[in-house]
């Protein structure tokens, strides 16, 4: 009964999402020519950036959108503070309004391939920033929450370059796939600085046949996404891609 309940509670709410969703075509951030402007590093390596991931019904799907500020700015902090989720939802008509920052980068480089999605920019609160990938949503997933170490599917063309005598992080579940830190975050834990990546593994509550792992790069390592990339967060929203088959 319990079970049945519980079944009925959630298609309940996600007809709820459907009617949302109705109507909510046109919903979306106003595109402007950017005048912010900051240059990319060489070294991209400990470099600050923020995120704004608003989520919308196109069509009968829901699709994240990942807003990202490098290039344009460092998300000064007194900006980054003043953003609110739930009201940038309402000004959007978004179902759904997260603030992915301040976060910071771990790769060397990165480059943009041929098929990446198009870096429309938009204003956030005075923060400018480039559309830079999407996301499809499951909506039972969206009702159940976010939950770390739960792979997502992001829409992305490029290279992270993790280069030779770097330290990297890693993630390996019980069928032995690696996911590489490619940023850590200071949203749970606002003091998290990179000296601390390396002892994640004892604050980490890993799933079952899970482990962590740093190491030191015996030579430069590309971590490649030609078209779709696999990410996944834990519980510190540390974001991390995973390696293709093969990579060690």
């Amino acid at each position: 009964m319990v079970a049945m309940r519980s079944r009925a509670a959630v298609v309940s709410a996600l007809c709820a999402l459907l009617l949302l969703g109705c109507g909510a075509e046109r919903a979306g951030i106003p595109l402007i020519t950017p005048d912010q402007s900051q240059a990319i590093p060489t070294d991209l390596r400990g470099s600050r950036y923020c995120e704004v991931i608003p989520i919308f019904w196109r069509g009968l799907q829901l699709q994240a959108e990942v807003y990202n500020t490098i290039g344009l700015n460092d998300c000064p902090e007194q900006r980054w503070m003043r953003l609110d989720g739930r009201q940038l939802a309402q000004r959007y008509g978004a179902l759904q309004v997260k603030l992915n920052g301040p976060r910071y980068w771990l790769m060397n480089r990165i480059e943009v391939l041929a098929g990446n999605v198009p870096s429309q920019a938009v204003d956030i609160g005075g923060l400018q920033m480039r559309k830079r990938a999407t996301i499809a949503i499951n909506p039972l997933r969206l009702l159940r929450g976010e939950r770390s170490f739960l792979p997502s599917r992001v829409k992305l063309s490029t290279i992270f370059l993790f280069r030779k005598g770097e330290v990297v992080y890693e993630l390996i579940n019980g069928k032995g796939e690696i996911y590489r830190m490619q940023s850590y975050a200071r949203i749970v834990d606002p003091d998290l600085k990179e000296a601390d990546l390396a002892r994640l593994g004892t604050r980490l509550t890993l799933p079952a046949g899970w482990r962590f792992r740093s190491r030191r790069l015996a030579e430069d390592s590309p971590l490649r996404a030609e078209g779709l990339a696999l990410v996944l967060q834990d519980e510190l929203q540390n974001s991390y891609q995973k390696l293709p088959a093969g990579s060690s």
